[in-house]
């Protein structure tokens, strides 16, 4: 496992998610620096923060610094230069992760999209800094001139949006495929590492790759299940996280999008996690699949890992996010079954819903979590 330096905020759930974001990208923290603040306008951090990192720097030769929030490229170039040593930002840092978990040919092209959007938001401002001579490679320029560099960038991402539609394509066919069959649909969402995959392996009895770690689950996968004698399909997707930019939503668009057809989205909650972090997880998760567009009478909301809770330590959650007024939501463990059945019972009656014909606006439902 490669080393890492860990700058990131001053905050207990911060610096969890920040370390558990490295682990996932296969670099351990040797030294974590916590701060207030992470948006000051040359380093993103203090002149005096610069000058003690160089000394630790030096004392533990670190393979990369991560920097827990995103930088400006001139931030980025300004640290690099004056650290002498290879800087991740919070979404070089996810992209590294995406790339590592990307398995089928479809995440795969997802991720480059990605990447590739992250380098042409960054291009303007890259090609000024490579123009002023000092480090006419910083970040993979090389020598191209401005027009060169863009259209580059531009002929990759056609050339990769293409192949992403000719998949999209493929998708909408298997969903007429299953529409026709009478086949109805249920979709896991959530958080990253809320469980998704572990209630998955539950609901169907297969053997995913689950665990602690981030996005372990990028491709959408789909299995046949029995719900109230009939034959319904579930599909795991890929996890939320917060601070997550628009282009890398827009990337996986094509797996996102199953959200909005499907009958029964099941939203996975984790509910050992502390009070703030569950409320600010849980409006990543409802802010993300608002701008999906999906329907709010669709969605069952999951408390897991529950058996790690008394009943009243449950209601108490419950009340945090505000579920007085919501009728579908249930405590559950995906470890030990605890409510399986009776989440079951829960996704047949949704399932016994006629879903609506022509989609509502989205109602943000979500927002009264926004910090």
């Amino acid at each position: 496992m490669k080393t890492a330096i860990l700058i990131t905020y001053d905050k207990e759930d911060s610096i969890r998610e920040a370390v558990a974001l490295c682990e996932a990208a296969d670099y351990k923290p040797v030294h974590t620096v916590e701060q207030k603040y992470l948006n000051r306008p040359k380093f993103g951090i203090s002149e005096e923060i610069v000058k003690r990192l160089e000394a630790t720097i030096k004392r533990l030769d670190p393979d990369v610094v991560v920097y827990d929030e995103i930088l400006k490229p001139s931030q980025n170039y300004n640290l690099a230069s004056r650290l002498k040593i290879n800087i991740l930002d919070r979404e070089a840092l996810i992209l590294e992760i995406f790339q590592s978990r990307a398995k089928s040919s479809e995440s795969q092209l997802q991720v480059k999209l990605a990447q590739l959007r992250y380098e042409m938001s960054k291009a303007k401002e890259k090609v000024r800094l490579a123009k002023m001579g000092e480090q006419p490679g910083f970040m993979g320029i090389g020598k191209f001139e401005v027009d060169v560099y863009y259209n580059d960038i531009k002929n990759r991402m056609y050339t990769v949006k293409s192949k992403l539609a000719k998949a999209g394509k493929q998708r909408e066919l298997h969903r007429q495929s299953r529409q026709r069959l009478g086949f109805k649909t249920i979709s896991l969402a959530g958080y990253t590492s809320a469980g998704k995959t572990t209630l998955f392996n539950n609901l169907t009895g297969e053997e995913q790759q689950e665990g602690k770690e981030l996005f372990t689950t990028l491709s959408t996968t789909t299995r046949k299940i029995m719900i109230n004698h009939q034959d319904v399909l579930i599909s795991d997707t890929v996890g939320f996280i917060s601070k997550l930019p628009a282009y890398m939503i827009e990337a996986f668009k094509s797996t996102l999008e199953e959200l909005t057809h499907t009958d029964v989205v099941i939203v996975v909650i984790d509910a050992s996690d502390p009070d703030f972090d569950l409320k600010k997880k849980f409006q990543s998760c409802i802010s993300t699949l608002n701008g999906l567009g999906v329907e709010r009478d669709r969605i069952i909301f999951a408390l897991n890992k529950s058996d790690l809770l008394t009943p009243d330590q449950i209601e108490q959650k419950a009340k945090q996010l505000k579920f007085e007024d919501v009728r579908k939501w249930i405590p559950i463990s995906a470890i030990t079954g605890q409510n399986i059945p009776k989440l079951k019972d829960l996704i047949a009656k949704l399932l016994e819903t006629p879903k609506p014909v022509v989609k509502k606006k989205p109602v943000e439902f979500g927002a009264i979590y926004e910090n």
